[in-house]
């Protein structure tokens, strides 16, 4: 992740709004105009008269014998229903209700500031929370999430305060103050929880992924952000002993010359969280490098690296042939590499927006903080996507690791050179597809993907 040295508030303020359960009204019609049926015995021309005492003519085209009717200036939409209705030579008259692409657009106040959810760019979210709805699992409902870092403003305790736009929490632990009590003293893993699951169309800051799923805080980083290999793995244990269905570890490991064979106990904790069924994901690190950072480079987790508003690689994002799957992180663009496709989205001299989120920006209050950027804000999608997948049981009851990740890596969006390549790996996270495409379905849409790149002319 990248900061400034001092977290800045967005102008925008966190806004509370009184939610109301919005009422049929004129803009639920398309204005000026009716439907109507006429019963098989009104002729032609009574049908015409009918038309015209509406004020104009009847218009062009019919769906099955129903016709529209223009309206006059100064008549409703529901009064023309109204006396339609009531004609013996009508069937029955309806307003023509306006359809809208589906997916649930949020009313939070930043959410147009989300370019990661539902920008060209983005996951998907609106069809993919759509499609959580329709498998009886809206917002990830039943899920849990470890966020093992700097821990979550979880809970109003002593000098803390709860962050007021997430909900759902599990009992997690502080392994650097040694209790039960993991609040944030940092800001990171408070962002972090909040892509993952803040609290989602309810008239409040920013939407989250997986909004009804139940964040479990782990800390084992300290107040700057800074933690050792010990108190990870320890992390990473309890979270997977105590029923998380996924991890998320958007942490790295400064050392780039850092195996994971010289470190048995992260090495024993990652394998013991894929021995137990717990999805793993990580971030890929932020250092520009060509190897993914560790832990996020051992074959137990699940690896992010991140782009950016225009699709391209994030210019601080790591690479390499360990990378699976690529996710919004903010930041400018990357050089481009030689392929079309680079050539074609990426702009380095052109400036971009971070990735919005609702986090501390003091150990008690909490704003939409700037410049917020990272492998670690990538690493925090993909975690929120599986919580979906694994509530909606999009691949049964109990997925296993590997499903998880064949699913996320087929569905996704192919980048740069066509394939798997170690720039953008299976490429740009896709919620919407992950959630509705089975397995086989899911490899053809991988297929599609690829043939789609390989068109792309020079």
């Amino acid at each position: 992740m990248k900061r400034p040295n001092s977290l800045i508030s967005a102008a925008l303020a966190v806004t509370a709004l009184a939610a109301t359960a919005p009422a049929a009204n004129a803009d639920a019609f398309v204005p000026g105009q009716v439907i109507v049926q006429y019963k098989e015995s009104t002729s032609a021309d009574a049908r015409a008269t009918i038309a015209r005492a509406a004020g104009r003519a009847p218009m062009a085209g019919r769906s099955g014998t129903a016709r529209r009717v223009r309206l006059s200036r100064d008549e409703t939409v529901r009064g023309a229903v109204r006396r339609l209705s009531r004609d013996p030579r009508v069937a029955w008259a309806q307003p023509d209700y306006v359809v809208r692409a589906s997916g649930l657009t949020p009313n939070d106040p930043a959410y147009a500031r989300q370019w990661n959810l539902h920008g060209p760019f983005g996951i998907g979210m609106p069809d993919a929370w759509e499609v959580a709805g329709t498998r009886g699992a809206a917002g990830g409902r039943g899920a849990v999430v470890a966020v093992v870092d700097s821990g979550v403003a979880y809970e109003n305790f002593r000098y803390f305060r709860r962050a007021p736009d997430l909900a759902h929490f599990v009992k997690g632990y502080d392994f650097v103050g040694k209790d039960t009590h993991p609040n944030d003293e940092n800001g990171h893993g408070t962002h972090i929880a909040g892509t993952i699951a803040q609290s989602t169309n309810n008239a409040i800051a920013t939407a989250g992924i997986a909004y009804d799923a139940r964040i479990m805080p782990v800390r084992t980083l300290d107040a700057q952000g800074i933690g050792g290999v010990f108190l990870t793995a320890a992390g990473i244990r309890y979270a997977a002993r105590n029923g998380a269905d996924v991890i998320n570890i958007s942490l790295e490991i400064d050392d780039p010359r850092a195996r994971l064979s010289d470190m048995p106990v992260l090495r024993s904790a990652l394998h013991y969280a894929r021995a137990r069924g717990t999805l793993v994901v990580g971030a890929a690190g932020n250092f520009r490098a060509k190897r993914v950072a560790l832990p996020a480079r051992s074959r137990y987790v699940l690896s992010v690296g991140a782009t950016t508003v225009r699709g391209c690689l994030s210019n601080y994002s790591t690479t390499g042939r360990d990378l699976d799957v690529v996710a919004p992180g903010g930041g400018r663009d990357a050089r481009p590499a030689r392929t079309p496709y680079d050539r074609a989205a990426c702009r380095p001299g052109l400036g971009a927006p971070d990735i919005y989120q609702q986090t501390l920006t003091s150990l008690s209050s909490f704003g939409l903080v700037n410049e917020y950027e990272g492998t670690s804000m990538a690493a925090a999608h993909v975690s929120g996507v599986a919580a979906l997948l694994i509530a909606t049981r999009r691949l049964g009851a109990n997925p296993s690791p590997a499903a998880l990740e064949r699913q996320l890596e087929r569905t996704s969006r192919d980048l740069g050179a066509p394939g798997f390549d170690a720039r953008y790996g299976y490429g740009l996270l896709n919620a919407s597809s992950a959630l509705r495409l089975g397995p086989s379905a899911a490899l053809k849409a991988r297929r599609a993907s690829v043939a789609a790149l390989r068109r792309i002319g020079p």
